[in-house]
């Protein structure tokens, strides 16, 4: 089953599918141009560096017995683990984690090399110290810090951010050592997290998320006046087509767009004036030639019956043969001008509330009057809104196509009924043969008969359920034809309640 969607749907979808593709061919540049890793390490390094320096501070001031106490109220306030690590890779003091052997490789090539992680970067000129040496000194002091005994660290410079270890950690080793009397030769900090984010430490994903929500927003805002204009043409030019494909040829389509939708909707509005010109001309000619039909016909059947009166034995059959032929083609032209007076009526006829029981009684009067197989179950206080003339016409055609078609094979049941608020239904079922899934779209189409109907019993014109339709449309009701649940023929009325506003 093919999923459906609206125009407006599929374009807000390839708008954000666009995004998307944009900020991923914006990362990978990034990633490739600047290197992936070493990206994130400056903006984890950079985002750490107060916090960390703090730590610093902090661990500068006190004995080292107290620098655990220090190190865990760190964690406390972040969602990482912290390490102090020799040079060879080994724990000094804090979370007892494995170090991933490829971090250990790099910290002993740093021992070796006596440089940063990070050799994009140059180091100071001799003499001079890292370009983000952190050392502060007393509170309120100004001017370069006094020469301290105690550790130091540099926050910046060369750093290594890494994602290693089985389960996976995110690795943020400070590549300056830490150094002070007692302390071991190239002491350096490393951070573990379990997540990129590390609570905002390392890196800030909410900023990233609001950002990109940001830019999609002001993208929707952007295109939605655009898409939404060039949608609701769209939609009313497929709402009008379909109202001129029912027969509602009055359709008009707005077409002050300057572009090609303004355009189409006025070669739809042009069309649909051809359409109904060329429509109601073609059923006024049918009713015209309808009615002129049935003055040679009144003279035929006169004539018939002066020649039945002087006919012998002999020639009374082949009087009696034509007289059914023309009684034929009297009830042809019959249907004819009932159909072309049922298409020509207006849209805006009149409409009124009518009571159900009762039209269905005279109807039943004059189809059916002695039919026994015949139930009738319509509430005498059910009112529907309809022309009363149209209404009764289609009434009787189904009564009549179930009598001709089905009555001699199982009872008939009329029956009506509210449908929601706003829809009246009545329906006539029947117990007759019924007609195939591919003949009952097909139904109502004038002059067409299914192939069972074909015979001289029934007499069948194919004008019937055509008359039916057009008298529904003119009340602006519907015809619905379905297959019985095990036999037969449904035919339904939907008409409107006089409750609808």
């Amino acid at each position: 089953m093919t999923l459906r969607l609206p125009l407006f749907g599929r374009i807000l979808i390839w708008l954000l599918l666009n995004l998307l593709i944009l900020g991923g061919t914006f990362g990978v540049f990034l990633w490739t141009e600047l290197g992936g890793e070493s990206l994130l390490g400056r903006a984890a390094g950079d985002r750490s560096q107060a916090p960390a320096g703090a730590l610093m501070a902090e661990l500068r001031d006190r004995p080292m017995v107290e620098w655990e106490g220090a190190m865990a109220r760190f964690e406390e306030a972040y969602p990482v683990r912290l390490m102090l690590l020799r040079e060879d890779g080994s724990l000094f003091l804090g979370a007892k984690l494995e170090v991933p052997a490829e971090l250990v490789l790099r910290l002993r090539a740093l021992a070796q090399s006596g440089s940063g992680f990070d050799n994009r970067r140059s180091g100071p000129p001799p003499g001079q110290p890292p370009e983000d040496h952190f050392e502060p000194g007393p509170k309120g002091a100004l001017g370069p810090p006094p020469p301290r005994s105690g550790p130091r660290s540099s926050m910046g410079g060369g750093r290594v951010f890494a994602r290693a270890g089985s389960p996976a950690k995110y690795w943020l080793i400070h590549s300056n050592p830490i150094r002070g009397p007692g302390l071991p030769r190239g002491l350096r900090m490393a951070m573990v997290s379990e997540t990129l984010s590390a609570g905002g430490l390392f890196f800030d994903v909410q900023s990233w998320f609001w950002a990109a929500s940001a830019v999609i927003a002001v993208s929707v805002l952007w295109w939605f006046p655009f898409v939404r204009g060039i949608t609701r043409s769209v939609s009313q030019i497929s709402a009008a087509t379909e109202r001129i494909a029912e027969g509602r040829f009055n359709t008009v389509v707005p077409e002050a767009r300057g572009d090609e939708l303004g355009r189409l909707g006025g070669a739809i509005n042009r069309m649909s004036v051809r359409l109904e010109g060329l429509v109601s001309g073609q059923k006024r000619f049918l009713g015209d030639v309808a009615h002129e039909l049935c003055s040679p016909l009144a003279r035929m059947e006169m004539a018939l019956g002066i020649l039945e009166q002087r006919a012998d034995d002999n020639t009374r059959s082949y009087v009696d043969d034509v007289r059914e032929e023309v009684r034929h083609m009297s009830t042809l032209v019959n249907e004819l001008l009932q159909f072309s007076k049922a298409a020509l009526k207006p849209t805006n006829a009149e409409m009124m509330p009518f009571p159900m029981a009762e039209m269905t009684r005279r109807v039943v009067a004059r189809e059916m009057p002695e039919a026994a197989d015949l139930t009738v179950q319509v509430p005498e206080e059910l009112l529907a809104l309809g022309h009363p003339e149209l209404v009764e016409r289609a009434m009787g055609n189904l009564l009549r196509n179930a009598r001709n078609h089905a009555a001699a094979q199982g009872p008939i049941r009329i029956e009506a009924f509210s449908s929601g608020p706003h829809e009246v239904i009545w329906r006539v079922v029947d117990s007759g043969p019924g007609v195939s899934e591919s003949e009952l779209d097909r139904l109502g189409e004038p002059f067409y008969r299914p192939d069972q109907s074909r015979s001289s019993d029934t007499g069948g014109t194919g004008l019937g359920l055509a008359i039916v339709k057009t008298c529904m449309a003119a009340c602006q009701g519907r015809l619905e034809l379905t297959r019985g649940q095990e036999r037969g023929l449904v035919a339904s009325l939907v008409l409107q309640s006089p409750s609808e506003p």
